[in-house]
């Protein structure tokens, strides 16, 4: 058996799932690698396409929004033939060559896009190739009906019907939760991890992130938070690749000793097991490393799309809240770093 992993450079969020997959493959001595599906159809195509999705992100969202319920609304544009299914696919012929020049004999996908392109490898030249699609969120994306692999890996059964229809059927369907790596899985303990990053062990521990792409009005409601945060209380905001975030937090908040900026954090890991209270966006990956780490949340609605069915879904499950405006979204996340027991029950649901 060799594996291919087929991820999408659009957010961190797939890549994560891949690595978490391919973590899992060398402990089982499995050979595999791990690509970007979009580079077959080219190297340019693949960076357009990542740029402009991480610049949606940060300063439009709602268009982001917008076009995610087109898609919804309209998913005949990812029906075989249509123009977006012909370009999503071209590199098809590429990868085709690929998989059969390095021996793969089974294709994991963790993006739509992937999912698609290996329907056409498997349906035009390669139908013996075992292929299969992880759900990187808590809802069915619009073109994973459009798709044609073997099996579908979904987060939870209660999700099934969403993902029925097209080539989809039950016996394709296995609900087995989404793939983290195991550092989310392995657990430090609190005071340990506080001390890693500079925290008192008596402080309570909040750790704002808004993705990798540091999205979202991160700092209307970083200022709300500092301006009414107790002395035995610290902020730590992670920015990830938005050095501009980072410049702007790091002057608002320079000489506050319990406020916290950073860049880019490798070991999130270890940042979240020195938390006692996650404020972020939800999405599909980070919510289920949190989750897995039984760690409360508290959702900001960035950019919505997929998201907010990844809200909806741990919401319901009691171990996530949320507000409608930075303001609200400030003082909830205030109010539950001070209540222990509230923090207890919201941990205790996500286990």
């Amino acid at each position: 058996m060799k594996v291919l992993i087929l991820s999408c450079n659009t957010g961190e969020g797939h890549n994560s799932c891949a690595a978490a997959l391919a973590e899992e493959c060398r402990h089982e001595n499995i050979p595999c690698d791990t690509e970007d599906a979009l580079r077959f159809i080219s190297p340019e195509v693949s960076r357009f396409i990542s740029n402009w999705h991480v610049r949606i992100y940060r300063h439009a969202p709602g268009l982001f929004r917008v076009g995610y319920r087109a898609a919804e609304e309209h998913p005949t544009q990812f029906h075989e033939g249509s123009a977006l299914y012909r370009y999503l696919t071209q590199g098809a012929e590429k990868l085709c060559g690929f998989i059969a020049g390095s021996g793969y004999d089974t294709v994991i996908c963790t993006h739509t896009f992937a999912a698609l392109m290996v329907s056409e490898v498997v349906k035009t030249h390669l139908p013996n190739l075992k292929t299969c699609f992880i759900a990187t969120d808590y809802t069915c994306s619009p073109s994973v009906k459009d798709s044609a692999l073997d099996r579908y890996f979904i987060p939870a059964a209660s999700l099934s019907g969403d993902f029925l229809g097209g080539g989809i059927t039950p016996e394709r369907l296995r609900a087995c939760g989404i793939p983290v790596r195991r550092m989310f899985r392995s657990g430090v303990r609190k005071e340990d991890a506080k001390r890693a990053f500079g925290i008192p062990v008596d402080h309570r521990h909040l750790v704002m992130m808004c993705g990798s792409m540091g999205c979202g009005p991160i700092m209307s409601i970083a200022r709300r938070i500092a301006r009414a945060l107790p002395a035995d209380q610290d902020l730590t905001i992670v920015c990830g690749t938005n050095k501009q975030l980072f410049g702007r937090l790091s002057r608002r908040f320079c000489g506050l000793n319990n406020v916290h900026i950073r860049s880019y954090v490798k070991d999130m890991a270890l940042l979240m097991d020195s938390a006692d209270l996650y404020l972020t966006k939800p999405g599909g990956i980070s919510v289920t490393e949190a989750a897995s780490m039984r760690l409360p949340m508290v959702f900001i609605d960035a950019v919505s799309g997929c998201e907010e069915y990844n809200k909806d879904f741990f919401l319901r499950t009691g171990g996530a809240v949320t507000g409608q405006t930075p303001r609200e979204i400030a003082r909830t996340s205030l109010k539950l770093l001070s209540n222990e027991p509230a923090l207890e029950k919201m941990g205790d649901a996500l286990g």
